[in-house]
């Protein structure tokens, strides 16, 4: 009782197939939880339920299931995941159904009441708690199925039916928050991603999955199975507890967690204790993500070799307008050539033409056609990267919000008992916007300077919500924080990535991690499914920062 193993197999959509089966060979395990849904997934269940209304959750977990499920029995290992999407009850009745056929008496609980009817939308989904999660978990469930609830109530679920946690342990439920949010996204706070990959005992080869071991107070540690692979740090912990944040208030349907009490303890090796996390009311609200399909997109790529780059990127431009017409046109020239070089590629930049459309045939064939017509027509040395494609669907993501008990928050028992959810009744939230944080000037400093990319101070993780992004960066030592939080401030982001000044751009100090987070709105425009940008996650948006060469504190040292 003392102690609640959580592990994690999956991170998204598409993660490591086997990693079901690593994580019950690799250890000891109380809980393996699987995350399935991010905000591109919920507009491809949805495409997949409009061509078959039987389906809309993800077929990949049913596939590991059927490799695991008997061993997760004979072991007690509970499995929960939210690999259910748009369709819980279809997949519970799937897992019942493969359990019938190898022969397994499996218990099967699922959540549903997520889905809210917006008739103007193809998904709208609230974010939900963990509660109906614990009473699944409670009423005997082997495998807890979920739609849309939020990322870190997976493992957050668990933890109040072994603890037997109120809405009123705020603090406990805040610290099993942060626990959820770290263990979410896989491999990535085992190493995964990680800004320093090199130093890992394997140079970040297979890092092994995370393991969250929970206490009843709401601590945990972060650790992985032996023998596997990565590490577990305080800073690759500090790593993903940056990752797709804002400021410290961090709001849940049952908590909000703040970020800024967190304090992280190397505690042994790959052993990262997490304690003193506060916890105060929820919002009156919860978050809804909603999906439409915002039209179709095509896109084609030339190469432009050697000399005049930009008159030759001029000509496709003039030319591939007076083809098609202007409208829902985006030309994006990556300066990718080098000057003097023998070797083709290396002397090439790359012009990127996009076209977004509500008509399929004119973002389709009739684009695609007009840039390969030009083959032996426009610049010397024409070439595309591409052959003609028709246009794709592509989704326009946007968030709302929904009071909580306008949700009917339903747990489905292995019975089929329906038990309702209640809405917390304190509820409280931010009162207002966070207070943001504006870095000194003539504050403390490390005197003198060379010049040095800033990745040798500084880590950073960055990520995408909706149309924003949101970029962590943390000090690697306590020499260097002060310098780190009064140097980064909004307006230098802007001069080291040019692409934020015309953007609002918020700036939290998180002081415990040595860090600082930047929510930068509108950079993703109206999210991945629609962004034309090269990286439409902002995942590498942390990586350029760090390679700019910028003046270090002389005596500052990694």
């Amino acid at each position: 009782m003392s102690v609640l193993r959580i592990g994690n197999a999956s991170g998204f959509y598409g993660d490591r197939f086997a990693a079901w089966r690593e994580m019950l060979d690799g250890g000891e395990l109380d809980v393996l939880t699987g995350d399935y849904l991010a905000e591109l997934t919920m507009l491809i269940l949805g495409r997949d339920r409009m061509r078959d209304p039987s389906l809309g959750y993800a077929k990949t977990f049913l596939r590991q299931a059927e490799g695991v499920l008997g061993t997760a029995l004979e072991r007690g290992v509970t499995l929960v995941t939210n690999a259910g999407g748009l369709n819980p009850a279809g997949l519970a009745d799937a897992i019942r159904s493969l359990g019938d056929r190898l022969g397994l008496q499996v218990r099967v609980g699922y959540v549903e009441g997520d889905a809210i009817q917006r008739p103007d939308a193809l998904t709208a989904n609230a974010y939900l708690g963990a509660f109906g999660i614990a009473a699944c978990l409670d009423a005997g469930a082997d495998v807890v199925v979920t739609g849309r609830v939020t990322d870190a109530s997976l493992a957050v679920g668990p933890a109040i039916a072994r603890f037997g946690w109120t809405r009123d342990d705020l603090d406990a439920l805040a610290g099993a928050t942060v626990a959820g949010h770290l263990i979410e996204c896989g491999a990535q706070v085992t190493g995964g991603n990680f800004s320093f990959f090199t130093e890992l005992p394997d140079g970040g080869h297979r890092p092994g999955f995370p393991i969250a071991e929970l206490h009843a107070d709401g601590s945990s540690v972060l650790t992985k199975h032996a023998g596997t692979g990565g590490a577990v740090t305080v800073e690759t912990v500090t790593a993903q507890l940056l990752y797709e944040v804002g400021g410290p208030d961090y709001l849940g349907p049952d908590v909000v967690t703040r970020l800024d009490t967190v304090r992280l303890e190397q505690e042994g090796p790959d052993r990262v204790r997490v304690s003193g996390v506060r916890g105060t009311p929820p919002p009156e609200t919860l978050k809804v993500g909603v999906n439409n399909l915002g039209g179709f997109r095509n896109s084609m790529t030339f190469v432009l070799c050697g000399l005049d780059i930009p008159a030759k990127a001029a000509l496709v431009r003039g030319q591939i307008e007076e083809s098609v017409g202007t409208e829902g046109l985006e030309f994006t020239l990556a300066r990718t050539d080098h000057p003097d070089t023998g070797d083709t590629e290396a002397a090439s930049a790359l012009l990127h033409v996009h076209l977004r459309d509500g008509d399929k045939s004119r973002a389709g064939r009739a684009f695609s056609a007009a840039a390969v017509e030009l083959a032996l027509a426009s610049y010397p040395g024409c070439t595309l990267t591409t052959l003609p494609g028709d246009a794709t669907p592509y989704g326009v993501f946007t968030a709302d919000t929904i009071a909580q008990d306008a949700v009917e928050h339903v747990a489905v028992l292995p019975s089929g008992e329906r038990v309702a959810i209640a809405p917390p009744t304190v509820t409280g939230g931010l009162q207002g916007a966070p207070v943001q944080h504006e870095a000194l000037t003539g504050g403390p400093s490390l005197h003198g300077s060379r010049r040095g990319p800033l990745g040798e101070l500084v880590g950073a993780r960055s990520g995408d919500k909706g149309g924003d992004a949101n970029l962590g960066v943390w000090a690697r030592t306590d020499a260097t924080w002060p310098w780190l939080r009064d140097w980064l401030t909004v307006e230098r982001l802007a001069e080291l990535l040019p692409e934020t000044a015309s953007l609002t751009v918020e700036r939290y100090e998180l002081p415990n991690l040595r860090a600082v987070n930047f929510v930068i709105r509108g950079l993703l425009g109206q999210g991945v499914a629609a962004s034309t940008r090269f990286d439409p996650q902002a995942k590498a948006l942390g990586e350029l920062l760090r390679s700019r060469v910028v003046d270090l504190p002389t005596e500052a040292r990694a």
